[in-house]
C-alpha cells in the first residue's frame, strides 16, 4: 500500500524565531492558511476510522500504479534484451525513478479526482447489482410458470379423489365392518386360547404326567403344579352365582385324573428309590426326592406304603453295617472292629453306643433333608435346636413322620446291643469299671432321649441296660460292704488310725465320685443326685458301722485301747474325702451329725479324766450327791477339801492343761482343741461350784476364804479362767 507523499511544510513555521521571547502577532494567528496548516498538522492518523479509510484508498489507487510501473519496465526490458550490466544497472535506476515519479502522480491525481472515482466505483458496483436483481427476476418468472401449472394439476387430481370416493364408499363401508367382524373373532380367539392354556394341560404336559418314558422331574412338577392351579382356578370359578358349569365339571375330572396318574407314578419312583439304599450309614437327599416326599405328602396313605419300603431297607442296612462294625471294621480294616477291645469294657461298650449314636444322627439328618426339615432357611416358628438341646417332635407332620421313621430305623440294633452291653456288665467283678460302664450307659441313655423322645425302642433299651448295669454295681458294693463288715480289726495293732480296708474301700469311693464328676450328665436333674446319694449310702454306712463295731469288739479285748478317738479318726477321714465334691454336701451333713454326738460322748469322758487327774472328781461328786438338808462340812470337811485344793493346784502346772495326751491321737487338731477346751470350761465350772457350796454359810466353814485361798486358783473362777487361756462364760456380754 502506498502512502501518498505530503506537500513541503513552509520553512517559517519551522524556522525558530529570532527572539523566542516574543509572542506571535495577531494576525499570524488569524491567517487562514496557518490555521489550516496548524490544522492538518495537530490531525492524528493513528484512530481506527482515520486507519480504515486510507487503507480503502491504497488499495483503491495502489493496484493500477503498481500495474502502471510493472508495464512500464516491461515495455523498457524486453525478454530479448542484450545489455550488459552496465545497462541493467543503469535500468534499475531509471527503473526505481520511475516508480517514484509514478506514486507522486498516483497521489496527485488521487487528490484531483477522489470524488469522481469514487462515484465512478459506486456505479460500477449499481450496475452490477443490477444485472444480478434482473437474473434473480427472470427466475422467479418461471417459478410462477411451474407453480400455476401444479396448481392445475393438484385441481385436477382432487377432482378425480372425489369421484374415485364417491364409487368406492360402499366397498369401504364392507371392508370396515369385515375389520370389526375380525377384530372381535380375534379377541374371542385370543379368550378362548387363554381360556385354553389356563385350564387344560398341552400334550407334553399330559405325557410327563401319564407316560413312564418321562422321568420324574422338573417337567414333571411343572406340569404337577400347573394342574393343581388349574383346579385351584376352577374352583374359584364355579363358586359364582350361576353355580358350577359344564366345562367346570369336566375340567375337574380330566385334572382329577391327571393328578392321581401323578402321586401313582410319584408312588412307584419313590418305592424304587427307597429300594435302592444301600447299606450306607451317609445318604445324601436331592431336590427331586425332596419334592417327590412334599407332593407324596399330601396323599398319606401313599406316602406310609413308600416309608415302609425305606424303613425295611434302613433297618437291614443298619443292622448289617453295625454287625460289620462290630466283626469286620471299616473299609481296609480302618477302623479295627469293635469286639477286638472286647477285653476292654469301658472301650468296647462306649465303641458301640458311639457308633449307634453316630449312626442316628446320620439317620436323622437325613430323613430331616428328606422331609425338608434340616436347611438353613427352616419353616417359620421352628426354631433351631442347639446342640444338646432336647429335640421336640410333633411342631408338625413331617416332624412326626421323622420321630416314627428314626425309631424304626434302629429298632434291629437293640438286640444285639442289649446282648452284648449285659454279657459285659454281668462279667465284671471290678465295682469301679461297673460304675463306670453305667455311667456311661446312663450318658447316653439321656442323650437318646434328647435325640429321638423318651417313647423310642432305643431309648427303653437303654433304659434297661443301664439300670441292670446299676443293678450289677449296687450288688458289687453291697457285697463289698457285707464283706466289709465281717473284716476284724487286729487286737495287737495299738494305732488309733483308720486300718488298711477303710482307706481302700475310700479310695474305692473316691475313684467313683471322680468319675461322677467328670461325667457329662445335666446336673439340673435330680435323679443323677439321687442316685449318686444312694451310692454314697451304700458304702459309708457299713463302713461307719464297721468302724464302731470293730472299734467295740476291740475295746473287750484290749480295755485300754481308745475306741472313741479310733472311731472319730475313722469317720473325719470318710468326710475329708468328701469334702472335695459338691454333690456330697447332703451326706457330709448326716456324717457331722455322727461326729457330733461321738465328740459329745468323749468331751464327757474327757471331762471325767481331767476330774480324776486333777483330784476333783470325788469332791464334784460328793457337791453333787448331798442332801441339801446337811451341809457339806460335814460330808466334806475341810482336813479332807485342804489336800484335793492342794492337789489341783499341782495339776494346773502340769503340761496337760495345755495339751491332752490322749486327745493328741486325734487326727484333727480342731477336734483335739475343741474338746479340750470345752473340757476345761466344764472344769472350770464345777470350780466355780465348789467354791460357791463353801463360802455359802449354810455349809458351816470356818474361814472360807482363807480355806480357798490357801492354793490356787485362790477361791477365784477368773483366775482359773485366765489359766486355761478361755473366755470367761460369767461375763455376759451388754445388750442394746
Amino acid at each position: 500500500m502506498s502512502v501518498p507523499a505530503q506537500s513541503p511544510t513552509p520553512s517559517s513555521l519551522y524556522s525558530p524565531s529570532r527572539n523566542a521571547g516574543t509572542p506571535v502577532s495577531a494576525s499570524q494567528a488569524r491567517n487562514p492558511i496557518t490555521i489550516r496548516l496548524r490544522k492538518i498538522l495537530g490531525t492524528n492518523f493513528t484512530d481506527e476510522a482515520t486507519t480504515e479509510a486510507l487503507r480503502t484508498l491504497s488499495e483503491l489507487y495502489g493496484t493500477h500504479s503498481t500495474v502502471s510501473v510493472s508495464d512500464s519496465k516491461a515495455q523498457a526490458n524486453g525478454p530479448d534484451s542484450d545489455d550488459d550490466w552496465s545497462d541493467e544497472d543503469a535500468d534499475i535506476s531509471l527503473t526505481v525513478e520511475d516508480h517514484q515519479e509514478g506514486l507522486n502522480e498516483t497521489a496527485s491525481r488521487a487528490r484531483k479526482n477522489l470524488r469522481r472515482d469514487l462515484e465512478n466505483k459506486l456505479a460500477q458496483g449499481s450496475q452490477q447489482f443490477l444485472q444480478a436483481f434482473s437474473e434473480v427476476d427472470q427466475k422467479l418468472d418461471e417459478l410462477q410458470e411451474h407453480v400455476a401449472a401444479m396448481r392445475t394439476a393438484c385441481e385436477e387430481a382432487e377432482t378425480q379423489l372425489k369421484l374415485s370416493s364417491e364409487a368406492s364408499q360402499s366397498l369401504l363401508d364392507r371392508a370396515e365392518s369385515l375389520r370389526s367382524e375380525r377384530e372381535e373373532v380375534e379377541t374371542r380367539k385370543s379368550i378362548v386360547m387363554l381360556f385354553l392354556n389356563r385350564f387344560t394341560l398341552s400334550d407334553g404336559e399330559v405325557e410327563a404326567i401319564t407316560s413312564r418314558d418321562v422321568p420324574i422331574g422338573p417337567r414333571f412338577f411343572e406340569a404337577m403344579n400347573k394342574t393343581e392351579h388349574i383346579r385351584d382356578d376352577c374352583r374359584v370359578l364355579m363358586s359364582g352365582e350361576d353355580g358350577p358349569t359344564k366345562a367346570g365339571l369336566d375340567i375337574m375330572a380330566s385334572t382329577s385324573s391327571y393328578l392321581e396318574q401323578g402321586y401313582e407314578k410319584i408312588y412307584r419312583w419313590c418305592s424304587f428309590e427307597f429300594r435302592q439304599m444301600g447299606r450306607d450309614i451317609q445318604l445324601e437327599v436331592g431336590s427331586t426326592m425332596q419334592q417327590a416326599i412334599s407332593r407324596l405328602s399330601q396323599r398319606p396313605e401313599l406316602l406310609s406304603e413308600a416309608l415302609d419300603f425305606l424303613t425295611q431297607t434302613r433297618q437291614t442296612g443298619l443292622l448289617s453295617a453295625f454287625l460289620d462294625a462290630l466283626t469286620r471294621g471299616g473299609p481296609s480294616g480302618l477302623p479295627r472292629p469293635i469286639e477286638l477291645h472286647a477285653h476292654d469294657p469301658i472301650r468296647y461298650v462306649g465303641d458301640m453306643l458311639a457308633w449307634v449314636h453316630q449312626a442316628i444322627a446320620a439317620e436323622c439328618e437325613f430323613l430331616e433333608s428328606l422331609f425338608g426339615l434340616g436347611g438353613e432357611q427352616e419353616d417359620e416358628g421352628r426354631a433351631r435346636r442347639m446342640v444338646g438341646a432336647v429335640r421336640t417332635f410333633g411342631g408338625s407332620e413331617e416332624e412326626g413322620w421323622v420321630k416314627d421313621l428314626l425309631n424304626s430305623a434302629v429298632t434291629k440294633l437293640c438286640v444285639p446291643l442289649k446282648m452284648r452291653v449285659q454279657q459285659t456288665v454281668r462279667s465284671q467283678e471290678s465295682s469301679i469299671v461297673s460304675y463306670k460302664v453305667a455311667n456311661l450307659l446312663q450318658y447316653y441313655m439321656v442323650t437318646m432321649r434328647r435325640t429321638i423322645g423318651e417313647d423310642a425302642l432305643l431309648s427303653t433299651t437303654l433304659n434297661e441296660i443301664t439300670e441292670v448295669s446299676y443293678k450289677v454295681f449296687f450288688d458289687a458294693i453291697e457285697a463289698q460292704g457285707r464283706s466289709l463288715l465281717r473284716i476284724p480289726l487286729d487286737p495287737d495293732d495299738p494305732s488309733l488310725t483308720p486300718p488298711l480296708p477303710i482307706l481302700e474301700h475310700a479310695q474305692l469311693l473316691r475313684e467313683i465320685m471322680q468319675v461322677y464328676d467328670s461325667s457329662l450328665l445335666d446336673d439340673t436333674s435330680s435323679e443323677p443326685r439321687q442316685s449318686f446319694n444312694r451310692i454314697l449310702d451304700v458304702m459309708l454306712d457299713p463302713a461307719m458301722e464297721m468302724c464302731a463295731a470293730a472299734a467295740e469288739e476291740k475295746a473287750r479285748h484290749r480295755p485300754q485301747w481308745d475306741r472313741a478317738v479310733f472311731v472319730l479318726n475313722c469317720w473325719c477321714y470318710l468326710q475329708n474325702v468328701l469334702e472335695a465334691f459338691e454333690f456330697t454336701s447332703e451326706k457330709r451333713r448326716t456324717i457331722q451329725e455322727k461326729i457330733d454326738e461321738r465328740v459329745r460322748l468323749l468331751e464327757d469322758e474327757h471331762y471325767e479324766n481331767i476330774l480324776r487327774d486333777a483330784s476333783l472328781y470325788d469332791t464334784v461328786a460328793i457337791i453333787k450327791s448331798k442332801p441339801p438338808s446337811d451341809p457339806l462340812s460335814h460330808v466334806l470337811p475341810a482336813q479332807q477339801l485342804q489336800p484335793t485344793l492342794a492337789r489341783f493346784s499341782l495339776w494346773l502346772s502340769s503340761p496337760e492343761v495345755v495339751h491332752s495326751p490322749r486327745l493328741s491321737a486325734l487326727s484333727s487338731p480342731s477336734l483335739h482343741s475343741t474338746i479340750h477346751h470345752v473340757s476345761l470350761g466344764r472344769v472350770t465350772k464345777a470350780y466355780a461350784k465348789l467354791c460357791e457350796e463353801v463360802k455359802k454359810p449354810e455349809n458351816r466353814y470356818e474361814a472360807a476364804s482363807t480355806l480357798l485361798g490357801m492354793e490356787r486358783p485362790f477361791g477365784q473362777p477368773g483366775v482359773l479362767w485366765a489359766i486355761f487361756g478361755l473366755e470367761d462364760e460369767s461375763e455376759e456380754p451388754a445388750v442394746d
